[in-house]
């Protein structure tokens, strides 16, 4: 449980964005800011949520792609400044909220069966 202090300055100073709703097995799109020196520019990082940790403004979520034959993981915090937009490609339907074994899967294993209507 938190600290009532804590919880009146996440409840009153930190701003939230409002993104689509997703869970773990979704393929989503984050569209995240970088900022080299002083150019500054989107990068667009897809693929599927591996878990959403976390509450209130220390909430994350964990994206995992394959880029190039090896896995890459990525871990947002859902409060970040740099992220622009979020878009959900896929509904995913595991039956788990953390889909860690989904890391040893290559191949037609790998895939994760779509969500109707």
């Amino acid at each position: 449980m938190k600290k009532p202090l804590v919880q009146y300055v996440e409840d009153n100073f930190v701003t939230k964005k409002e993104y689509p709703k997703f869970k773990s097995g979704d393929t989503i799109t984050v569209s995240y800011r970088i900022i080299e020196g002083t150019k500054e520019r989107i990068q667009k990082f897809q693929g599927v949520v591996l878990q959403i940790a976390g509450s209130g403004a220390t909430q994350n979520f964990t994206i995992r792609k394959i880029s190039g034959g090896i896995g890459v993981e990525r871990i947002f915090p859902f409060n970040s400044p740099l992220i622009s937009e979020i878009e959900v490609n896929k509904r995913g339907v595991v039956r788990r909220a953390r889909i860690f074994y989904f890391r040893g899967l290559t191949g037609k294993k790998a895939r994760i069966k779509e969500k109707r209507g």
